[in-house]
């Protein structure tokens, strides 16, 4: 069931998200961050303009997804970026695509037109998971990250609502 995130789903949130920072392929991130970290991130959401949800399954949250505004100036209002997450014990069993297509749907609803998603071009499921969603590629930025002393490219995938 997809819902709108609350403040007790917090910590599994934080706890998924830190699930995919030793793997450097999901987050820039390169330490654990805590509830407390997260605390004025998750205050920026709203259900009703830039969303967080949660896939929850038999009141376990086992993905989320956020909107947030892309570059914070007026002339993007109708732009964000998703971020998508999936406890690593529930991969690959569809709650990341059905997610993001609940965002894709829901999307002009929320007065968004445009879906911009910024992974490392190493993480190939996300890649795939984007692409599959109708994403495409709009740019890349070459080893603008370095994770473990590793240069990564930074790819922008997009989609028109």
């Amino acid at each position: 069931m997809i819902r709108n995130a609350t403040p007790g789903d917090l910590p599994a949130i934080v706890s998924i998200y830190n699930a995919s920072i030793p793997g450097r392929m999901a987050t820039a991130d390169v330490s654990p961050v805590s509830v407390a970290d997260r605390q004025g991130w998750f205050a920026e959401f709203e259900p009703g303009r830039r969303p967080l949800w949660v896939d929850d399954e038999d009141n376990v949250v086992v993905a989320w997804l956020s909107l947030r505004s892309f570059y914070g100036r007026p002339a993007y209002a109708e732009t964000v970026e998703v971020s998508v997450y999936t406890d690593p014990a529930r991969q690959r069993r569809g709650h990341a695509r059905l997610l993001l297509d609940h965002a894709i749907e829901r999307g002009p609803a929320l007065r968004i037109y445009t879906l911009l998603a910024f992974t490392f071009a190493h993480n190939v499921p996300s890649v795939r998971l984007f692409t599959g969603a109708g994403f495409e590629p709009w740019g890349r930025l070459p080893g603008v990250a370095r994770l473990d002393g590793i240069r990564r490219d930074l790819l922008i995938l997009g989609r028109a609502l």
